[in-house]
């Protein structure tokens, strides 16, 4: 049986990766295009020729992980087979996201007000979206629970999963185990 590598990053994914480590440790305006360029390989000016500013970098990083977010999101709730299960598979998708991206939770949360508005409203309303996808099968599960009230929990149980960068102090398997445990019994409970 043949076994195929994975496919090689491309420059923009690697500078995209790059930056999602750079803007987490130093903040969106503590790292200059020269640094993020030497920090990839390339001249600073060699970085216009894979995106047109700093500001786009940060774009296109936050609307990738929401739009990734949302569409893992809806595939998981597709593959269900009830809304517990649904609740279940978005958790573990979360935490795995969580535990794997801990630079990009950062820069999503301290960088925020840095992007562009065109690009904060995309990214708005790709995670209204994927609110709503975990607030559905809350509210499958509760038929009275008001819309409100399950988008509010599925925002606590992503507050809980997203501490990951400051909370994560137990290697990865043990904290996949304890996040999931902890979302579950308060969203199942």
């Amino acid at each position: 049986m043949t076994e195929t590598a994975a496919p090689a990053a491309t420059r923009r994914e690697q500078i995209l990766a790059t930056a999602a480590e750079l803007f987490a440790a130093r903040g969106f305006h503590g790292v200059s295009v020269t640094e993020l360029g030497t920090a990839c390989g390339i001249s600073g000016p060699a970085l216009y020729k894979h995106f047109a500013s700093k500001d786009a970098v940060l774009a296109e990083m936050l609307v990738n992980i929401s739009e990734e977010l949302l569409a893992v999101g809806q595939e998981r709730v597709e593959a269900a087979t009830g809304p517990a299960d649904a609740v279940r598979r978005l958790v573990a998708w979360h935490v795995s996201f969580a535990l794997g991206r801990r630079a990009l939770i950062v820069v999503q949360d301290r960088d925020w007000s840095s992007l562009p508005d065109d690009a904060r409203e995309r990214v708005r309303s790709l995670q209204r979206a994927y609110v709503d996808l975990w607030a559905d099968q809350l509210r499958q599960l509760d038929p009275a629970l008001g819309r409100g009230a399950a988008r509010a929990q599925a925002h606590a149980a992503f507050g809980l999963i997203n501490s990951t960068p400051h909370s994560g102090k137990l290697p990865d398997d043990e904290m996949t185990d304890l996040l999931t445990d902890m979302a579950l019994r308060a969203l199942l409970r």
